[in-house]
């Protein structure tokens, strides 16, 4: 691992690939007061999964640096329903961004990859050794092998060509600009709206899927934006660098948080039908406190902004007719 003295990202093109997406927006977000030129293109505008095209558009544009956030993402069921999806559309993004990146001369990658690329009962908390080191969690390994893919291909090319290309780990996200679908969501943005929905129709009670038992991390996007620009000018290790919030919280306590912040009274039934996935995952983020870089947001607070936003700009469309 080694670090860099660069300072601000200064005067540079940076492509965030994905920036209509909640981690995308969040970077979008973070670069705004930076004295930098954000590049951004939408599905309509280029096809990340058309190789010629990614190939075309990178070399035109030249970025500095892509910040590579777009993927196909989703929660457990989505995971389980559609496996081939989730696998080959993230690995080709993958593929035509960073095969791009190189032909172009693009100095830096940075790959988000996910907590969910490491095993399923891999050591409390989860360091970056970890990684291909046992069996993934099977709900949602089709999504975890594509982003191990693209871990390996910013380390090939390194190995192969010199790129600077890093990896960042994000622990589970939340943010503004979630997906609340409760089809295809993760469990947050999905109890948020349970929650909303609930209080709104007077129930009494709110269905959490599994025991309510599973460990699990949060980490507020817009934190994972500050961390990823600053790990742009303070990185440049081979290795993968995690990034969480740096604690967890049962699913139960979770559930208890969100339906606190949205101010529904009734009770929790916990449908045991469901799967839990992983026991626990806690990331250790050792490395990136090491360089001086630590999340500042709470679970609360940030649930709070999340629910705010919610409020403002989708609780009216995603009203039950």
């Amino acid at each position: 691992m080694s670090e860099l003295s660069t300072g601000a990202p200064r005067n540079r093109r940076i492509w965030v690939a994905g920036h209509r997406g909640m981690v995308g927006s969040a970077i979008v977000r973070r670069l705004a007061g930076e004295p930098v030129e954000v590049l951004t293109v939408g599905r309509e505008g280029l096809d990340l999964r058309d190789q010629r095209a990614v190939r075309e558009w990178v070399a035109r544009e030249k970025p500095d640096v892509i910040i590579l956030a777009a993927a196909k993402v989703g929660g457990i069921l989505a995971n389980d329903t559609y496996p081939a999806d989730f696998l080959v559309d993230n690995i080709v993004i993958e593929a035509n961004v960073i095969e791009a990146a190189h032909r172009a001369g693009v100095e830096r990658v940075v790959f988000l990859g996910s907590s969910c690329i490491y095993p399923k009962f891999a050591p409390q908390p989860i360091r970056e050794e970890s990684l291909l080191t046992g069996p993934l969690e099977p709900t949602n390994e089709w999504y975890a092998i594509a982003k191990i893919a693209g871990i390996k291909m910013c380390q090939a090319y390194r190995r192969q060509h010199g790129r600077r290309y890093i990896s960042v780990m994000p622990s589970n996200l939340y943010g503004l600009n979630d997906n609340f679908d409760l089809n295809n969501s993760h469990v947050l943005p999905a109890l948020i709206r349970k929650f909303h929905e609930a209080k709104r129709a007077g129930r009494d009670e709110v269905a959490v899927w599994g025991t309510g038992t599973p460990l699990r991390e949060f980490l507020y996007v817009d934190d994972l934006a500050d961390a990823v620009v600053f790990l742009m000018d303070n990185y440049d290790g081979a290795e993968p660098i995690n990034c969480g919030a740096g604690y967890d919280v049962t699913i139960r306590e979770l559930a208890e948080t969100v339906g606190r912040v949205v101010g529904f009274t009734g009770k929790l039934v916990f449908d045991t039908s469901k799967p839990d996935g992983t026991p626990r995952k806690l990331m250790d983020s050792s490395r990136l406190a090491a360089l001086g870089w630590t999340a500042k947001t709470g679970l609360e607070e940030g649930i709070g902004e999340v629910y705010r936003w919610f409020l403002r700009e989708k609780a009216d469309e995603l009203a039950p007719a």
